[in-house]
């Protein structure tokens, strides 16, 4: 044999060598923790959601998954750092409807391409939006509401976590649909948002269910709607926008779960998987219906969907926020 052809059938061997064992690694895998990045701070609806769903995939790969909260930029310091670590399947991602919906238009600067630079393995879960107002806000309605903001927008406060957080984006978006301007004030999370809404520091806010429901509960705060198809068993009570006269808001805030770009297809498919045996679990629907969560189901629970969802929400975003004029510092 020459020696040209017999280099050439040593390179084959080794490239099928390295397939193999490729093969095998994702095989075996997952033979130590898992972390998942969550890119806010323990405690608020994504992390809340991160660690119910995380744990009964830990059953299911058996392999821990353990939760690392890192928070900055809106959350695309997290997503960041999961986008260039390793393509193995021990670092995935908890991302939102901001880290992979908003952030393109808000973050100039922006260090990863939600479209292209991930591995989409499914939706976890959605967290309606929720209307609300101070206690003593004048509106008894969600009609009422509309026409008092539109005649009073310039000498009203409006409250969200900070530019590019949920709450900044869906009040945008409503603000955009009654063609007002009110005066914003931004905090640095919902809690502090929420306790001045109690207060009556502020007038009125958009945010998720899981974050309002025991206020409104509670009578601390009035609310007017929530901006989705159907009622949440959460709040039984409480209109849809639709019932209340304003059918084109609907908006939930989402979250799902991402892998650095170029990991295997067996990994993505293991945690695919995993996902979804825990959206099945009766104990982890539970969990969180019981916070007013929206559990996808059938083909919304793949990667397909979500890669299509995801390139559908930049694209939703995009012009409500460019048109805001809003850009994260």
């Amino acid at each position: 044999m020459n020696p040209t052809r017999r280099a050439v059938l040593g390179i084959a061997a080794a490239a099928a060598i390295g397939v193999m064992a490729g093969t095998a690694q994702a095989q075996a895998y997952p033979t130590r923790p898992v972390v998942m990045i969550v890119p806010f701070a323990a405690g608020g609806p994504t992390d809340v959601i991160a660690r119910i769903v995380g744990e009964h995939m830990s059953r299911t790969l058996g392999q821990q998954v353990i939760i690392e909260n890192v928070a900055g930029a809106g959350g695309t310091t997290g997503i960041t750092r999961g986008a260039q670590a390793a393509a193995d399947g021990y670092t995935i991602m908890m991302g939102h409807m901001g880290t992979h919906g908003a952030a393109p238009a808000l973050y100039p600067k922006l260090r990863y391409d939600p479209t292209t630079d991930f591995e989409p393995i499914g939706l976890a879960a959605g967290t309606p939006i929720l209307i609300v107002a101070k206690k003593d806000f004048p509106a008894n309605n969600l009609a009422e509401f509309a026409t008092y903001v539109k005649a009073n927008a310039a000498k009203l406060n409006e409250a969200h976590a900070g530019v590019g957080s949920v709450s900044h984006t869906t009040i945008t978006m409503l603000n955009a649909q009654l063609g007002v301007k009110p005066a914003q004030v931004a905090y640095r999370g919902t809690g502090p948002a929420l306790n001045d809404l109690v207060s009556g520091q502020v007038d009125f806010m958009c945010d998720q269910i899981v974050n309002l429901v025991e206020q409104v509960k509670a009578g601390t705060i009035k609310a007017y709607a929530i901006a989705t198809p159907v009622r949440s068993p959460a709040l039984p009570d409480l209109p849809t926008t639709t019932e209340a006269g304003m059918p084109d808001y609907q908006v939930s805030a989402w979250n799902a779960v991402f892998a650095p770009k170029a990991t295997p297809k067996e990994i993505v498919a293991k945690l695919s998987d995993a996902l979804d045996k825990a959206l099945s679990d009766e104990g982890t629907r539970k969990r969180l219906l019981d916070l007013g969560g929206v559990i996808p189901e059938g083909r919304e629970r793949t990667g397909a969907y979500l890669g299509e969802f995801v390139k559908a929400e930049v694209a939703r975003w995009t012009p409500i926020l460019k048109a805001s004029g809003a850009v994260a510092n």
